[in-house]
């Protein structure tokens, strides 16, 4: 969320035996590592130093790349996960899969089961029917009241197991637990302090109708009936999300869910998946969403490259923080039709253009 860290220099470096051999060592060793990549030692600030090995590597050489400069130790691919059978790599392993077996899925998920989920999800279907048959008649529909959509589970249930699969791997190599609702955790900021009301300039509040397709995208993700989305490896950009069937304009993708802490206490955090949830007008009140406990599949959606003509193209959501029954929520809703096995794609900046993405695909 912040400015990009300058140039760390290793915190435990060990006297490599070569130097020590030659005579060279001294504080100028750091100056002359190159990229074990593509062994240039430019971009020097753009250059991490592994605290295992002492080698280079730029942040935009690592396979996926990473989009600034860690604050912390950092360990190469190699060093993090080492194998007495394995080369050298600057690409992170591919994840482990988690197991295509329905009671485990269920049990990850929490997915409700017994016949209250499914009178609930006939109760729906019913009152939905009715809804269409009522606005059958209206032909005009005005722009400005443009509503949001929910998102159309797959038919095939076995697709969907293979679409929470597919989230449930990814979670589980990051170290996360599925959830999806913002979480307020003792010792960081308490769900008192999500006003909307404190935002900078105001917040739009999102209408009733909105919230009722809102809260039935949850009920829905409660008894399992999935977003038909698919969470994917790219060796680049690392886990990143893709449309498993046709999804039209202005569905509600995704909410954007994690630990909710004061933005004053996450300045220099690490995470790169921090999202702002209250932009208030005395800092100190400001808060983020901390995805990297807690999450959902918003945490795996990338972001465009604000820097080029194609990266822009690449967008097909937004992002928009609502006021919601008082508090501030943050969607993820589609800005046009998304075809099947597209990739989910938005800005990570919006209007504060703090965050790095000129690497970015």
């Amino acid at each position: 969320m912040g400015p990009a860290t300058p140039l760390r220099r290793r915190t435990r470096a060990r006297p490599a035996a070569t130097r020590a051999e030659g005579g060279s060592g001294g504080d100028g060793d750091d100056d002359d590592v190159r990229c074990e990549a593509c062994g240039s030692g430019e971009s020097a600030a753009e250059l991490l130093l592994c605290d295992g090995c002492d080698r280079g590597l730029h942040i935009f050489c690592l396979r996926p790349i990473l989009p600034r400069v860690p604050a912390g130790d950092w360990f190469c691919p190699s060093c993090a996960s080492p194998s007495p059978h394995s080369k050298k790599s600057h690409a992170a392993k591919k994840p482990k899969q988690f197991p295509l077996v329905q009671t485990k899925i269920v049990d990850f998920f929490k997915i409700q089961r017994g016949p209250a989920a499914a009178l609930a999800a006939a109760a729906e279907s019913s009152e939905g029917k009715k809804r269409k048959r009522k606005a059958g008649g209206i032909r005009l529909v005005s722009k400005k009241k443009r509503k949001l959509l929910p998102f159309n589970p797959s038919d095939d249930p076995a697709r969907r197991l293979r679409q929470m699969a597919s989230l449930a791997t990814a979670l589980t190599a990051t170290g996360a637990v599925f959830s999806n609702e913002l979480t307020y955790v003792p010792g960081m900021a308490p769900r008192a302090a999500n006003r909307a009301a404190l935002e900078s300039g105001g917040m739009q509040v999102l209408p009733k109708e909105d919230v009722e397709t809102l809260n039935l995208c949850k009920r829905m993700m409660a008894r399992g009936e999935w977003p038909p989305l698919l969470v994917v490896y790219d060796p680049v950009e690392g886990f990143t999300v893709e449309a498993d069937r046709f999804i039209k304009d202005l569905t509600i993708i995704t909410e954007y869910v994690g630990d909710v802490d004061y933005l004053t206490r996450r300045e220099h955090d690490d995470g790169d998946s921090m999202m702002t949830l209250l932009s208030a007008a005395t800092p100190s009140r400001s808060l983020v969403i901390c995805p990297d406990k807690r999450s959902n599949i918003a945490r795996f959606i990338n972001g465009i490259n604000n820097h080029t003509p194609d990266g822009r193209k690449k967008q097909n959501l937004k992002c928009v923080r609502f006021d919601v029954g008082g508090e501030c929520r943050v969607l993820l809703v589609a800005n046009r039709d998304i075809s099947k096995g597209e990739r989910l794609y938005y800005d990570y900046n919006g209007s504060e253009h703090e965050y790095p993405t000129h690497h970015f695909v």
